[in-house]
């Protein structure tokens, strides 16, 4: 969902896409599946939200996902 249509905006692609954005500046890239576990549990958000996320920071090309399964972000 791009836009929740309730009060709770941690359930929104943007909300994630920040977390992503953040934990990768904070700590470089990581593994695909390192990168979920550390913001399921900090966040608890689920895996398919997580993809959302990560496929809208790619077509915005803010991240990238490397062939061998590493996200960084886009210089």
């Amino acid at each position: 969902m791009l836009l929740p249509d309730n009060i709770r905006p941690e359930y929104s692609i943007y909300y994630i896409g920040s977390l992503i954005l953040n934990e990768l500046q904070l700590n470089g890239s990581k593994s695909l599946l390192d990168l979920f576990e550390v913001l399921n549990n900090n966040y608890g958000i689920s895996f398919a939200l997580y993809s959302l996320a990560l496929d809208w920071l790619y077509l915005i090309e803010a991240a990238e996902i490397k062939s061998t399964g590493e996200v960084y972000l886009c210089s």
